[in-house]
């Protein structure tokens, strides 16, 4: 072995002895959690903007992004109705862009979380390496997979309760994600 090599082993090997013993733990890496639902611009940007906010608040270790199933190029902008009900929440959705779940989405996730079963279901057929971390956001929060309802196109009491539903999972999927 190479002189300056061993050196700068065992310097290394010296630095972790002092911190094991000083009780330093190596920090730890954030979990990475990706929404999905169809179009990437209601429920999803819900949950991801109300995560952000969440994780901002509670310094919790979770990095968090949203992406659509199916993404329709004609409607990218978060819909109405979501950003009202975000806005009236002092959150900003404006400048969010729709965007389609890639196989590095994939990759790069630890816990991904769907609107749907059937989101879910098209996850796992189009990415059979995300099963075992693609679940409804329900069903990671609670157990039980319930389906966060669409309200795409629909009166502003479906998008409240979109947001009801989403306020109920996500402060227990974030305590789960955050290893609480």
């Amino acid at each position: 072995m190479d002189l300056g090599i061993a050196t700068w082993l065992a310097a290394v090997m010296m630095a972790a002895m002092i911190l094991s013993a000083h009780g330093a733990e190596p920090t730890k890496q954030p979990t990475k959690l990706m929404f999905i639902d169809t179009g990437n611009t209601g429920r999803s940007v819900t949950a991801e903007a109300l995560a952000d906010a969440m994780i901002a608040d509670k310094h919790l270790p979770i990095l968090v992004i949203s992406r659509a199933v199916d993404l329709n190029p004609y409607y990218v902008v978060p819909e109405a109705g979501a950003a009202a009900l975000l806005k009236g929440r002092g959150i900003d959705v404006s400048a969010h862009r729709a965007a389609q779940v890639t196989a590095n989405d994939i990759r790069h996730s630890d816990v991904i979380l769907t609107m749907t079963a059937r989101h879910r279901d098209t996850v796992i057929a189009q990415y059979p390496e995300a099963k075992g971390k693609v679940f409804t956001l329900s069903e990671y929060a609670t157990g039980q997979a319930s389906d966060v309802v669409d309200a795409f196109g629909q009166p502003m009491a479906v998008y409240e309760q979109v947001l009801s539903q989403i306020d109920q999972y996500l402060p227990l999927a974030l305590a789960k994600a955050a290893g609480n």
